[in-house]
């Protein structure tokens, strides 16, 4: 499945989260002309209003306490990751202690994550026209060996800009595309190359 198949799917997916996607910043330039300190200034601007939105209202099936807490995480990289998949979103991605070494390694082959590995994609869009706003909130739980095989013992789950649980199919919004573009690397999607932090 290629980046845009995955992004057509998840778009669809995404449909009613896109338009419930209100607080705005501005990037003051169009996408292809952003540069990682222009994301940064974006992200900047929605990051108080994101953990907030995302932290409002019951959870339903997801952790709460993941949403609550993982900005006391680590980040994986040191500026929102330029757009590639999930529906050509800049990320942030955090990672919790217990799986925050080995995702650091970027190994693109011979990966081993441990189970409680918790990774927390923060997501903004930056349109053509230059306006900004919040994406979802999505999650990767690393659950025990045999538990989920079908998607290599990975959880899915996504929180609305507004903070409500979005039900998806997980093997076809989530799973399949990262198993098909980061199936050597355990189904681990990286942040680009020029963002990752340093070891």
């Amino acid at each position: 499945m290629s980046a845009i198949a995955c992004g057509l799917a998840l778009a669809a997916a995404l449909a009613p989260v896109n338009a419930a996607a209100a607080q705005t910043c501005g990037a003051g330039k169009t996408r292809a002309d952003m540069t990682n300190a222009n994301a940064q200034a974006v992200y900047d601007c929605l990051k108080k209003s994101m953990f907030e939105n995302y932290n409002k209202g019951g959870k339903g099936w997801i952790p709460a306490e993941v949403v609550k807490e993982y900005r006391n995480w680590k980040l994986a990289n040191t500026a929102p990751a330029a757009p590639g998949f999930h529906g050509e979103r800049y990320l942030m991605t955090w990672v919790n202690e217990t799986g925050y070494d080995a995702y650091t390694d970027f190994r693109d082959e011979d990966v081993s994550i441990p189970a409680g590995t918790v990774i927390v994609k923060e997501s903004f869009d930056v349109a053509e026209n230059g306006s900004a706003k919040a994406g979802p909130l999505f999650i990767m739980e690393k659950v025990e060996e045999g538990r989920s095989p079908e998607t290599m013992d990975w959880y899915y789950m996504m929180i609305s800009p507004k903070g409500k649980p979005v039900a998806v199919n997980v093997v076809s919004a989530c799973s399949e595309c990262h198993m098909e573009n980061f199936g050597q690397q355990g189904a681990l999607g990286y942040p680009a190359e020029d963002v990752r932090v340093a070891k």
